[in-house]
This record gives C-alpha cells, sequence and structure tokens, in this order.
C-alpha cells in the first residue's frame, strides 16, 4: 500500500510535464483551427439566417407580368404615371390591374374615379373595383376618404400582403403597381416577395427630386429588380396664352440622370 502511494506521487509531475511543454507549433495549428472553424460556423449562422430572413418570390395568381411605378419622393406625378401606363397598356387589348400600394395616401380612387367598398367572393377574396376597364384595388376603398391611416410598420405590411394575395385580380396581362415615394418597407417588402418584370422610375427636373430618384433606382438593383428607365414629369411650363415655354423646374435633369445610370427616358411630360 505503502508502495502504491508512492507511485503515485511520482507520476502526476511527470505527465505534468509533458502537459506543460506541449510544442509551440501544436498550440498555434491548434488555435487556427478552432478560429477557422469558428469562423466557419459564423458564416454558415449567418447565411442560414439571411436565408431565413428573405422570404420566397411567388407569383400572384392569374398575374403574368407585374410593373412598379416609383419614385423617391413625393409629389413627381408617380401616381399620374401609374394610372396613364395602365391606361395605355389597356389600348392594346390587355387586361390591366391597378394597385394602389400607398396606404398612408392613396390617390388612385380618385384618379379612377371610384368609390364604394369592395365586395368578397366565396373564397373570401376581395374582389377589385372596375373603371375604363381597369380592375384597382386601394386602401383607399377600404377607409373613408380623408381619414388618416395611423399605422405601425408590422400593420401597413400586413395590408400589403393583403393588396397583394387576398384580392380576386382574375386573369391579367398587367399588374401596374403605384408604390408610395420612398425606398422602406412596402419597396422591400413587395420587391421580395412578388417576381417584378421591371421598374419605371419618375421624377422631376427638380436637383432634390433626381437624388431620391437614383437612391430608387439603385435600391430596386440591389433587390435584381430590372429598371426599364426613367420617366420625367413637369418638365417644362407652356403658357396657354402666348405657348412660351419654361422650365421651371429645371431641363433635362432626368435625361442627363439616366445617361449618369445608364438607363433610358422613357418619356418627358408636361
Amino acid at each position: 500500500m505503502a508502495l502504491l502511494h508512492r507511485s503515485w506521487r511520482r507520476w502526476p509531475p511527470v505527465v505534468a510535464c509533458h502537459i506543460t511543454h506541449t510544442p509551440a507549433w501544436i498550440t498555434a495549428a491548434l488555435r487556427a483551427r478552432s478560429s477557422s472553424f469558428g469562423a466557419e460556423k459564423i458564416e454558415e449562422r449567418q447565411k442560414r439566417l439571411m436565408a431565413r430572413g428573405i422570404p420566397k418570390q411567388k407569383m400572384i395568381p392569374g398575374v403574368k407580368q407585374v410593373i412598379v411605378v416609383a419614385s423617391g419622393k413625393g409629389g413627381v406625378g408617380k401616381s399620374t404615371t401609374a394610372v396613364n401606363l395602365a391606361l395605355g397598356i389597356a389600348a392594346y387589348d390587355m387586361v390591366v390591374g391597378l394597385l394602389d400600394a400607398d396606404v398612408y395616401g392613396p390617390s388612385i380612387p380618385r384618379m379612377m374615379n371610384l368609390r364604394g367598398n369592395p365586395e368578397l367572393t366565396n373564397s373570401n377574396l376581395m374582389r377589385p373595383l372596375v373603371n375604363f376597364g381597369i380592375v384597382c384595388m386601394s386602401m383607399g376603398f377600404l377607409v373613408e376618404e380623408g381619414a388618416p391611416v395611423v399605422w405601425r410598420g408590422l400593420m401597413v405590411m400586413s395590408a400589403i400582403e393583403r393588396l397583394l394575395r387576398q384580392v380576386d385580380w382574375g386573369q391579367l396581362d398587367y399588374l401596374v403597381i403605384d408604390m408610395p415615394p420612398g425606398t422602406g418597407d412596402v419597396q422591400l417588402s413587395i420587391s421580395q416577395n412578388i417576381p417584378i418584370s421591371g421598374a419605371i422610375i419618375v421624377s422631376t427636373p427638380q436637383d432634390i427630386a433626381l437624388l431620391d430618384a437614383q437612391r430608387a433606382t439603385e435600391m430596386f438593383r440591389k433587390v435584381n429588380v430590372p429598371v426599364l428607365g426613367i420617366v420625367q414629369n413637369m418638365s417644362v411650363f407652356q403658357c396657354p396664352k402666348c405657348k412660351y415655354e419654361s422650365h421651371i423646374f429645371g431641363a433635362d435633369g432626368a435625361r442627363a440622370l439616366a445617361a449618369k445610370l445608364a438607363l433610358d427616358v422613357l418619356g418627358s411630360f408636361l
């Protein structure tokens, strides 16, 4: 028993010697391997989280093509352009729908001369209102005219999802979406939830409007939405008496921006 006790006392220093004198290159290799594994795990986790956070795009049932009309700034004639685009496409014997995605400031009901509440189908889908052969849906049909929509972001996202998915659009060749101004949640949500054939950017020739138009263009490019071109609105004022033209907001600002961004100018309107 005493011999066993003495042997036990001799062994620990030997083991400790081997542990404390591990070669430096082994320690460095173990640390490098551990750090590389840690970096790989972090990168894999980030990819999983990103993939989980980005929704998968789903077609809107019955809709063949989606075109969004957007601008970085409000008051540049975006809704007017969206309505004229829808009517222009319909003139080519296409079946067209018009979605007003501006929850806070819907303009389509007034521009399309529509009032009333959508009826529900047997499938509990909202039936769009129709005028000029265009089927239309807007938050303006669901609230009183002039009533403010005081909602937080999550409620707005839920409303957009319903306007996209819970509407009986029928069979459409084109759905034109009038986007709200800016580059926020609504734009990102629509761009990531449905496949978009192209975006049209509307701007006036003013420098401030052009800056926001550039931001809108870059936003769509980041989410892989093709930008079809730029429309210059309010390009000139023509005197109703003498027909003299004045460039109140500047001249050809959108053309210069289009050249800078390698885009086409789709039109220039009064």
